[in-house]
């Protein structure tokens, strides 16, 4: 089991403070601490994780200058020019964005199309018959089609538009869940899910009178998949599941998952959020119910997601919302509804968001997502084997060689030091974005015995030199909390 953190504050986030402050303008090198969360005792630490570490860390390749100079571009290095906001200078030093679970960055091919839709043809969608209007409904269903086919959707009605990905598993839960759960069935989840996927479905159970049962982690800190077949039954009725971490950066079998629960009867909603950016996902071939995922985290604009639906699951349903857009036609006393898609999005949508989603995904085909996808697979095993290699980090989650494949992404704790420190510290004095707190995901660090990591997530257009970077910025700052104890 992993370290318990128990002197981590369970409630929100610590204030932020400066560590700039904290350095006198004559020398950074004897910094005074003030308000830091320094905790009083080390944690125990998993003697597995400590192991492959060491492993891990034997295994970091040593390259000379000329060497290093040598190596071809990486896709890092070919596709960075396309991001105007990672070319600052943050606190003195050239930008470090290593957040990308929480938001990716925009490429300009994106920011110039949501500019364009804005300068040239900004109008409602649907109902105009003039140009401005025929011009953006076109752009609007067309990213609607380009959505379908990302994900190889079997057809457009398919995809519905929402906010985010949370709106769109609300939807299901309260148009799916409150029309078909009753008191007796069962909610199957696990520890593991972003709170997103958790907390609909508890207000639901709340009003339907069904049962919410959670699937634990295994000694390796990874979802019991044995213990969810033992779950399965024919009172499930829902299980609602992560495809990649993102905590634990593992991915989990969907289509064995979704064959399991199919026998019994159950129907499964995937959390994609952390999959669609990063690899090949067929919803055809993970024969999921529902899948949802979010713009901003595929290099897309904010306020715009997407949900999957199976057509005959979403022609069943009733609507989430009312209003314009998703009638039929409307009577003193009832009022009839569109078909799928039009039934759930009411009112007017975010029209430039859902073209600019359009753009991130022809850029994002245009590099290949198997190649983004190896490519970050390397970066993965380079991130996870260089924190190794750093005394007194825990990483959660697998090894690399553990599973099939593990995200580009690391939580960690650093025995001693709160990780808002470490995130702060890394920040202010060397320009290096990392997160820290319970990435909502609260149960799963209940789980794993803290309260709170750090994270660091990298995306296509970040480098190996980057995490050295961050690597040696986490080194430099564990030598400063360590010199103040």
């Amino acid at each position: 089991m992993a370290a318990s953190l128990s002197h981590f504050p369970s409630s929100a986030s610590p204030p932020r403070f400066s560590f700039a402050k904290l350095f006198s303008p004559l020398s950074r090198s004897k910094p005074q601490p003030r308000h830091l969360h320094l905790l009083p005792q080390n944690p125990s630490r998993n003697p597995k994780s400590v192991l492959n570490c060491a492993r891990a860390a034997s295994n970091l390749p040593t390259l000379s200058a000329s060497a290093a100079e040598a190596e071809p571009p990486s896709l890092g290095d070919v596709t960075r020019p396309d991001f105007p906001i990672l070319h600052q200078v943050v606190n003195g030093f050239n930008l470090v964005y290593f957040d990308n679970a929480a938001t990716s960055q925009k490429p300009s091919s994106v920011l110039k199309v949501l500019d364009e839709y804005y300068q040239s043809y900004n109008s409602n969608v649907h109902r105009g018959i003039h140009y401005l209007s025929a011009k953006a409904t076109d752009a609007y269903e067309g990213a609607r089609n380009k959505v379908a086919a990302f994900i190889n959707a079997s057809e457009r009605r398919e995809i519905v538009f929402t906010r985010n990905a949370t709106e769109a598993i609300n939807l299901v839960a309260y148009s799916w869940g409150l029309s078909n759960l009753k008191s007796g069935d069962e909610i199957l989840l696990t520890v593991a899910e972003h709170h997103s996927a958790i907390v609909p479905w508890q207000i639901v159970a709340q009003k339907t009178g069904a049962t919410l049962k959670y699937v634990n982690l295994t000694k390796e800190g990874l979802p019991d998949l044995q213990q969810l077949k033992e779950s399965l039954s024919n009172k499930t009725q829902i299980v609602i599941i992560h495809h990649v971490s993102n905590t634990l950066g593992s991915a989990l079998p969907i289509e064995e998952i979704t064959a399991l629960s199919h026998r019994v009867g159950a129907k499964v909603l995937v959390d994609a959020c952390q999959s669609v950016p990063h690899m090949v996902v067929d919803v055809q071939k993970l024969d999921a119910d529902f899948l949802v995922a979010s713009s901003h985290k595929m290099c897309g604009p904010t306020g715009i997601g997407f949900l999957y639906g199976k057509s005959e699951l979403l022609s069943s349903m009733p609507p989430f919302l009312g209003g314009g857009e998703m009638i039929a036609d409307v009577f003193h006393d009832y009022s009839t509804y569109a078909e799928p898609p039009s039934r759930f999005e009411a009112g007017t949508p975010a029209i430039g968001e859902a073209i600019g989603l359009g753009a991130a995904i022809d850029y994002l085909s245009n590099i290949g997502m198997q190649r983004i996808h190896d490519y970050e697979k390397e970066l993965a095993n380079y991130l996870y084997d260089s924190l190794c290699s750093i005394p007194k980090v825990h990483i959660y989650g697998p090894a690399p060689s553990e599973i099939s494949h593990r995200a580009p992404l690391c939580s960690f704790n650093v025995e001693n030091i709160h990780p808002t420190d470490i995130a702060t510290f890394i920040d202010e004095q060397y320009g290096v974005a990392i997160r820290s707190g319970h990435h909502c995901a609260q149960l799963l660090h209940r789980a794993l015995g803290v309260n709170a990591s750090a994270r660091a997530s990298l995306h296509f257009y970040n480098t190996k030199k980057e995490v050295d970077i961050f690597i040696q910025a986490l080194k430099e700052t564990i030598d400063f909390f360590t010199s103040i104890h």
